[in-house]
């Protein structure tokens, strides 16, 4: 275990967890870095002291050294700001829980500066998931999964012989608060609606991704990079208990879960000590408090943002980076009631489609780019319909 943490994403809903969990353990957090939320960072920062703070808008960082002018901490700026925080020679271990694409840097970064590296950060791998694994394994560096269905993986294969020994992949998913529903059902769906998740309290833009289930399509790309499985051997189980959290099946037939409460806290901690296990805040898992597990196939023609992440990542390329960065902008405007729920899936399917595949590796400016015309052809489309009406 490492004992001095940066933390990218403080303020959001895994970063205060991770806190939670780095208190219980005793680290030392020695870098803090967040989007806007000076508020909240500055009270994090007079809790944790560390020696260097980031704040990717710039206003706001001006802000934040005015507030804390008083303490020692330095405080940087913008995305070179964060690269600085995830390289940063005063942390062992960098926890990357920013939200967005803007954490694809920082996670490079903090792989090139030989850091061991927790990712939260769905992005960084659904759009460079070629590069990232090839920086780490280039260094001989693990990337430790912080979502719970990976590292539910990632704890169901330790000590398997190796991914030939592997059929499959099964990851769960919850379903989100609309499991069950038809397609007409959700014509008319507010973001309050799909802000109201059944089992997890999560950040805005990925309680959206669970209610569309688009997260789960991310998680099928990130976990495709992360173990090494191709795509068509990796299968998703809708189960609405949220107790286990994902599966893996053996040539054998055998099948290994891992379950426990609905709590990230775990996830995070295994990440931070592995390999170690040791006592964590969760609460123990009772099974005789659900007396019943269930199962579901998902429902493809409902949750298109599912389907349209399957074909991305089979015509690879910048398919995977087009689909994350039309949804990252019709979530956007979806909260802003400035585009109906179900135009989230059928965008960010058409963004894909029309993303050339391309050939070999993409670059770091090819993945920005695809992403940022996948974002402006959403934001087109989106003045298209409200035109429309």
């Amino acid at each position: 275990m490492e004992n001095r943490l940066a933390l990218l994403g403080s303020t959001g809903s895994i970063g205060r967890q991770a806190l939670d969990v780095a208190r219980g353990l005793g680290l030392q957090v020695t870098v803090l870095a967040a989007h806007h939320n000076v508020a909240v960072l500055e009270d994090q920062i007079r809790e944790w002291k560390p020696e260097l703070a980031a704040v990717y808008d710039a206003g706001a960082a001006a802000r934040l050294r005015k507030s804390i002018a008083d303490t020692n901490t330095r405080v940087v700026q913008g995305l070179e700001g964060l690269c600085e925080a995830a390289s940063y020679p005063g942390a062992d271990a960098v926890l990357n829980a920013v939200v967005g694409m803007v954490g694809l840097h920082p996670t490079l970064a903090a792989l090139r500066a030989g850091k061991l590296l927790a990712l939260a950060n769905k992005e960084a791998l659904v759009a460079g998931g070629a590069l990232v694994m090839r920086e780490a394994a280039s260094r001989g560096l693990p990337v430790l999964p912080v979502d719970s269905e990976h590292s539910a993986i990632f704890q169901c294969l330790q000590g398997a012989p190796g991914k030939d020994a592997v059929e499959k992949l099964i990851l769960t998913a919850s379903g989100g608060p609309f499991f069950g529903r038809a397609r007409a059902e959700l014509e008319h769906v507010t973001p309050e609606q799909a802000l109201r998740h059944p089992n997890w309290q999560m950040g805005a833009k990925i309680t959206v991704d669970s209610a569309t289930m688009m997260n789960k399509g991310l998680e099928l790309i990130e976990a495709s990079w992360l173990f090494g499985i191709p795509p068509e051997r990796i299968d998703i189980l809708v189960h609405r208990e949220s107790v286990v959290h994902s599966m893996v099946e053996y040539r054998d037939h055998s099948v290994i879960a891992q379950l426990g409460v609905p709590d990230m806290r775990l996830p995070i901690q295994y990440a931070l000590t592995y390999p170690e296990r040791l006592p964590s805040p969760v609460a123990p898992l009772r099974l005789t408090d659900y007396g019943s597990l269930t199962f579901f196939a998902p429902d493809e023609e409902t949750f298109a943002c599912l389907r349209a992440c399957k074909h991305a990542m089979r015509r690879g390329g910048l398919a995977p980076a087009a689909a994350n960065g039309a949804n990252e902008a019709a979530v956007s405007l979806f909260l802003e009631g400035k585009l109906p729920f179900l135009a989230i899936g059928e965008l960010v399917e058409a963004a894909a489609q029309r993303q050339p595949a391309g050939e070999g590796e993409p670059t770091v400016e090819q993945i920005l780019e695809a992403d940022r015309a996948a974002r402006a052809f959403v934001r087109e489309q989106a003045l298209t319909r409200e035109g429309c009406q």
